[in-house]
């Protein structure tokens, strides 16, 4: 199934700043706006980096010059990094860089699974040449799950049962109730059973999937090459 992609989730009205604002400009924004993060771009409006309020956090926790005691642990890597950070005052040696970003036309999927890998709240979505079109956020990438009951239904109908499968609208039951969809009827072989649920689990919105399905003809004896081949013979026939 074809997910919703970046520019139809992004939002376009963008707060950026450029790489010279100062911690006070920054932070700022960051309220004005009520952000936690906002990409740093350069003159050409290539995003350079992201800056956020956990970034901020650093540089506030770097005020306290209590000497650090010996018994701790020296600092890793990691922490030498977030050190230096925290010592900066200008978006540019605040931000974290390279900046994580994603394309327009990529799908919400693969935001979130970039986010999740990366350990991100939002993605700068940006052009081929890296300049920045709008951002998208965790909270947009989770408006998916705020689609009307009846639009998802629609969708089960239309691109499951009537593209894919190429079955009438009413074959199937189709009853959605707070994102969870419940499919009741009888397919023709029961190869079709776990690709109907599968297929209506990749809609954009749908929280669970019940399985209330029958099937008029065992084809589980066939190889799948078999089931293949015996579906799409069955299906030109039909329509013939």
């Amino acid at each position: 199934m074809k997910h919703r992609l970046i520019d139809q989730v992004m939002s376009r009205d963008v707060v950026s700043v450029g790489p010279d604002a100062s911690f006070k400009e920054v932070a700022e924004l960051l309220g004005r706006h009520a952000v936690s993060g906002l990409p740093v771009v350069d003159r050409d409006d290539k995003v350079v980096g992201v800056i956020s309020e956990t970034d901020l956090m650093f540089h506030q926790a770097a005020q306290d010059d209590t000497p650090r005691p010996w018994y701790l642990p020296r600092l890793t890597r990691h922490a030498c990094a977030e050190d230096t950070k925290a010592r900066g005052n200008t978006a540019q040696t605040l931000m974290s860089a390279p900046a994580v970003t994603i394309g327009p036309r990529h799908t919400v999927v693969d935001a979130a699974r970039l986010m999740a890998e990366r350990h991100v709240e939002r993605l700068p979505v940006v052009d081929e040449e890296g300049r920045l079109m709008g951002i998208v956020t965790r909270s947009d990438l989770l408006a998916v799950f705020r689609r009307p009951d009846d639009r998802i239904r629609a969708e089960v109908i239309e691109d499951v049962l009537v593209r894919t499968l190429w079955l009438a609208p009413h074959t199937l039951g189709v009853e959605v109730r707070d994102g969870v969809v419940t499919l009741t009827g009888k397919l023709q072989r029961r190869s079709e059973v776990p690709i109907a649920l599968r297929l209506t689990g990749r809609v954009d919105g749908v929280v669970r999937v019940v399985d209330r399905l029958g099937y008029q003809e065992d084809d589980s004896h066939l190889r799948p090459t078999e089931q293949a081949l015996h579906g799409i013979a069955e299906e030109w026939l039909r329509k013939l």
